[in-house]
């Protein structure tokens, strides 16, 4: 049986070692490229896992722009449908790769919010209507701003979609 000293240093030691990866996460989340990071990597996981409706849309796209339809009169209207989908399909995209980096960043400011509302004397009571009012407040102006830039995303891949599919269709004629 070890001494009474020496497990008190094993507890020391393991305290410290927890502390300091404590002190590391909180380091590495303060910094920007960190959130930046995470963007990218939920973004890529998202696309990757919906590579195949992005695939079947463009198959889609491939078998209803053939020469044979094109002389009819549908002739551009199968790029359009396309784009429409596919700008779509990246303007989802991109707004669950931003709540990946909103939801952390949402709650951080929340907690700020209601901690120097409770240090500077809130009764509970008001604490709480006020946390109330705070959380639609935040999840309000953040589906906001999701929104707009999942529509801007949409919007852009949208045009460039159909830019690229018929510049596909023509010079593959």
């Amino acid at each position: 049986m070890e001494p009474p000293m020496a497990e008190n240093t094993k507890e020391e030691e393991s305290k410290d070692s927890t502390s300091s990866s404590c002190a590391l996460l909180l380091s590495l989340m303060s910094k920007r490229r960190t959130w930046v990071f995470l963007f990218v990597l939920v973004y890529t996981i998202i696309l990757a896992s919906s590579w195949n409706l992005l695939q079947s849309i463009l198959s889609w796209y491939n078998s209803n722009s053939s020469p044979s339809l094109t002389a009819s009169y549908s002739y551009g209207w199968p790029a359009v449908y396309a784009s429409v989908l596919l700008g779509a399909v990246f303007g989802l995209l991109s707004i669950g790769a931003a709540l990946a980096v909103a939801v952390p960043a949402t709650l951080v400011t929340w907690i700020t919010v209601l901690v120097l509302l409770a240090f500077f004397g809130k009764p509970r009571r008001a604490l709480v209507t006020e946390a109330k009012q705070l959380t639609a407040e935040i999840v309000g102006f953040v589906l906001r701003v999701l929104i707009k830039e999942g529509n801007l995303v949409a919007a852009v891949c949208a045009v460039l979609g159909y830019f690229l599919l018929v510049r596909k269709s023509s010079y593959g004629d």
